[in-house]
């Protein structure tokens, strides 16, 4: 998927993955993860989501990655917040407080970059990649956070072959088949949502539901 395909969606405004409210998902199975107060967390693809906000106020140290400054710029505005800026190899950094976003590629970003992560939250990544790209974003992003590393993945499933992504369709044997090798998954679970998703019921969806998973990354 070419990047420019997020910045025009960006500019034309058509996020329609942004939601206007914090992941239920999230709210319920976080503290499940059990990080102390502190812990850095990785969010990759993060948008303007309203999730980072969240997280930074439960006391985690934010450390989001998004591919449209535009994007960027917006979170930061929505929230009444002024960020210091500085580029480093991964990008130009924004930092607020607890929060801190670079405008840059997930994919380059390396292990150093990720070496203080005590915890991955994904809501919005995995299931806004084609296959090919799925299968290189676990080995290359997910496989440099450092051992321990505890995570909560949200994907979504439904009849591929009824709709054109993103988001796409990424059931529970994908994610194992992705992630398997280095991290142990649990699943916590499984919702049925086309009734809140007018427009995925528009589109022709039959099925819709929501999944998540609570991920360890192996010694």
């Amino acid at each position: 998927m070419d990047p420019e395909f997020w910045h025009r969606r960006w500019r034309e405004g058509r996020i329609g993955f942004h939601q206007d409210g914090v992941t239920p998902l999230l709210r319920e199975f976080w503290p499940a993860l059990g990080l102390p107060r502190g812990s850095r967390v990785f969010v990759p693809l993060a948008g303007k989501s309203l999730d980072l906000a969240w997280l930074a106020a439960q006391g985690h140290r934010v450390l989001g990655v998004e591919l449209s400054p535009l994007a960027v710029r917006q979170f930061f505005a929505e929230h009444g917040l002024a960020p210091e800026e500085r580029v480093s190899r991964h990008g130009r950094h924004f930092r607020a407080g607890d929060i801190e976003l670079v405008c840059g590629d997930v994919f380059d970003l390396d292990a150093e970059a990720l070496a203080d992560c005590a915890a991955v939250y994904d809501r919005a990544a995995l299931i806004a990649l084609p296959p090919p790209l799925r299968r290189r974003y676990a080995r290359e992003p997910y496989a440099r956070l450092p051992a321990g590393c505890r995570g909560l993945l949200v994907a979504l499933e439904y009849p591929q072959h009824e709709k054109a992504g993103p988001p796409f369709s990424v059931p529970e044997d994908e994610v194992r088949a992705l992630f398997g090798r280095d991290w142990d998954v649990a699943t916590l679970a499984r919702r049925e949502i086309l009734a809140q998703q007018p427009g995925f019921a528009a589109e022709g969806v039959s099925a819709l539901a929501t999944a998540a998973y609570r991920l360890a990354r192996k010694a």
